[in-house]
Formats: structure tokens, sequence, C-alpha cells
């Protein structure tokens, strides 16, 4: 199961007006999100970045059967919860609440959006889709209420098919979620510069 740890840079939390929780990927750790923070547009958020117990979310796949990734991916989802819960407490509204999300860390901030669909500030997913062998309508709840998702991918990317990509927008969308998504020809599983310029262009604006 994961601690609950996460690292913190930008403006103090109890005097931000908005926040950015900060998802690492697989072998990944929260310094490196935070290091992305230099990139985007948001000089003037709280960042949070929670760190995954040995670097990783869940042992497997996010295209295996959600069971497989047992307990970790319910902890996981739980530790996301309790940093937004913890950001609420603090008096910031959900609307002012913002996530981004490589590879694995993508695939967890879809899924726990997915779960808890409402108005956020807004999403960036680079290189992620929904978790699970197959997609499992009955977790997910809620209206976007037109909330900015910008998912972005390589085709082909050794690690997120490109199907599932497409299925976790139509979803979104489904849920009243404002989506914007970029699919680049052989990039690689990587954050690219373009990436990061259309997320601050549709997201962090």
């Amino acid at each position: 199961m994961h601690i609950q740890h996460s690292f913190s840079a930008g403006t103090e939390l109890s005097k931000a007006k908005k926040v950015l929780i900060m998802i690492h990927g697989r072998g990944g750790s929260a310094e490196d999100m935070l290091s992305l923070a230099q990139s985007l547009h948001v000089e003037d958020y709280a960042l949070l970045a929670p760190q995954a117990t040995h670097n990783t979310w869940y042992p497997y796949s996010f295209m295996m059967s959600p069971s497989r990734n047992e307990p970790w991916l319910s902890s996981a989802l739980k530790i996301l919860k309790d940093v937004v819960d913890g950001v609420i407490k603090e008096g910031i509204d959900m609307e002012n609440i913002y996530f981004t999300g490589f590879s694995q860390g993508a695939c967890l901030t879809l899924e726990f959006l997915a779960r808890n669909a409402a108005k956020w500030g807004g999403a960036a997913a680079f290189s992620g889709g929904l978790i699970g062998d197959k997609i499992y309508m009955e977790n997910y709840q809620g209206n976007f209420n037109k909330t900015p998702i910008f998912i972005s991918s390589s085709n082909p990317d050794p690690h997120i098919p490109l199907e599932r990509v497409y299925t976790t927008i139509d979803i979104l969308k489904d849920m009243q979620a404002d989506v914007s998504e970029k699919i680049y020809d052989n990039k690689g599983h990587f954050i690219s510069q373009d990436e990061i310029d259309r997320a601050n262009r549709i997201i962090f604006i």
C-alpha cells in the first residue's frame, strides 16, 4: 500500500488561488514532475506532487484487469483523493484544482477524474488512458461541466494502445468534458515541447 507523501513547490498552498496536482509515471518521481512545472504557465499555482511507493503506482500494465493491480491501484486512487481533499480543506474551489500526469501517472489521473467527474480547473494527460482490460463504465459518474482536458499520445506508443486513447476521449466527452487531443506519428514515449505548448494554450491559460 502507498504511503501518503507529497512534495510541494510554487506558491504556498495557504496563499494560492490555484493548485496543480502532478502525477509521475512508472519509475519516475515527484521531483521529476515538479521540474516539468518550470515549462508550464503555473507561476502562481501551488504545486503538489505525490510520490508512489517504490516509484510505481500499480505493478502491471494499465490494460490489465484492475484486480491484478490491487491493492495498489485503489491505494493510488485514495492517495489522489486525499491530496484533493486536503486542497479543498484549505479553501480552494474544485474549479481551481488542476491535474497533470505522464504515462502511468496520466492513466491514474484520467481514472481518478472519470470516477469523480465535476467542474475541475483542467487536466493535461500526457500518454495515458482509462484503466482496465476493458472499460468499466459502472466506475464512472458525474458531469465535467466543460472541464478542459488535454490528452496526447504517440501512434504507435509502446505502452498506450491508440484505441484506448480514443475510447477514453469519447467517454470523457460523453461526460461533458471539453476534450482536446493530439496524436503524434512516431513521437515515442516522452513529453515533447509541442505537448507542453498545447497544454499551456488549452489548460494553463
